[in-house]
């Protein structure tokens, strides 16, 4: 079973985008609030889980992750630690959004997918 370091890399490596934007923190408000986050792992040994995360003027927080909510609904997320490192993509919208992962540590890589809702 992979270590609880690289599950949480995991989890919020699965909130993350395809692209980062300059616009301004104050144009991403509409996604701002509570998400549900969903990981599942389709290859290595990080399992499946869920999570919360917080966006406020557009900055995603939580589990030690940073990231950014663009105005269009991009995201960008990162997370290290001791253990390795995650980044992934894909988009949000009003209240749903998914996407893909992917991340490395002392159990090897993983990746997958995600899916996040508001709440």
């Amino acid at each position: 079973m992979i270590d609880s370091s690289i599950r949480s890399l995991a989890l919020m490596a699965a909130l993350a985008a395809s692209t980062v934007s300059l616009a301004s923190t104050a144009q991403a408000a509409p996604f701002d609030g509570s998400w549900s986050v969903s990981v599942f792992t389709r290859s290595g040994r990080c399992g499946n889980h869920q999570f919360g995360v917080w966006i406020s003027n557009g900055v995603i927080s939580g589990s030690g992750a940073r990231g950014r909510v663009t105005s269009s609904g991009s995201v960008s997320v990162s997370v290290s630690g001791a253990p390795g490192t995650a980044h992934g993509s894909g988009r949000l919208s009003r209240n749903s959004g998914g996407g893909s992962w992917r991340g490395s540590g002392s159990q090897g890589s993983c990746s997958g997918s995600w899916s996040a809702r508001r709440g």
